[in-house]
């Protein structure tokens, strides 16, 4: 059973969505494709991706077309098994490639039953409602925060309102010269 990873792409002022939900603060965030050897080489050992409902649309309506030359982490993220959570979904398709397995029930649960039966990583990019959940539940293994250089002033934090403190380990942060940052963090399970 590999790690349990939460990426989130956040504002320098730590907001994950704008206050209408949208994306618009790094869509346009040219400092994000900086790091994408360092996304290459997180993937290397993923063995699943989970994605919530709405970051999964995000993602099935731009990823399966991807241009690689223009996108590099496209070729990873169409052949890596992906999964979504979701209770209101009849299918998940991914371009012409093969479909996202959906996970029904309680999205902890379900993340816990695929843990158990993969060998690599899974990691869940977005998906707000599903990270809140991981994180209340404490299971979290590493945070990983992607941090564009744009302040929004208000918004949709990464993390849910009523977590409350845990304790953090930095294992990792790197700058880029356009201004992104990123953070890796170990999770204390079980710190609060």
């Amino acid at each position: 059973m590999g790690r349990l990873i939460v990426e989130q792409i956040v504002s320098a002022d730590g907001y994950a969505a704008e206050p209408d939900g949208g994306i618009g603060f790094f869509v346009d965030a040219r400092a994000i494709n900086e790091a994408d050897q360092d996304q290459l080489s997180l993937l290397e050992n993923v063995d699943a991706i989970v994605l919530g409902r709405t970051t999964y649309r995000l993602f099935a309506d731009y990823s399966p077309d991807a241009d690689p030359a223009q996108e590099p982490v496209a070729v990873p993220l169409n052949s890596i098994a992906k999964y979504v959570v979701s209770n209101t979904l009849d299918e998940a398709p991914w371009g012409r490639r093969a479909a996202a397995t959906i996970l029904r029930g309680d999205g902890v649960a379900s993340v816990r039953t695929l843990r158990s039966r993969i060998a690599g990583d899974l990691i869940v990019w977005g998906s707000l409602t599903l990270t809140d959940a991981l994180l209340r539940a404490d299971e979290v293994d590493l945070l990983r925060l992607r941090i564009v250089p744009t302040l929004i002033g208000a918004g949709r934090s990464f993390a849910p309102s009523d977590l409350g403190r845990r304790s953090l380990e930095l294992s990792s942060n790197r700058s880029y010269p356009q201004g992104l940052v990123v953070l890796e963090y170990r999770c204390r399970r079980g710190s609060r």
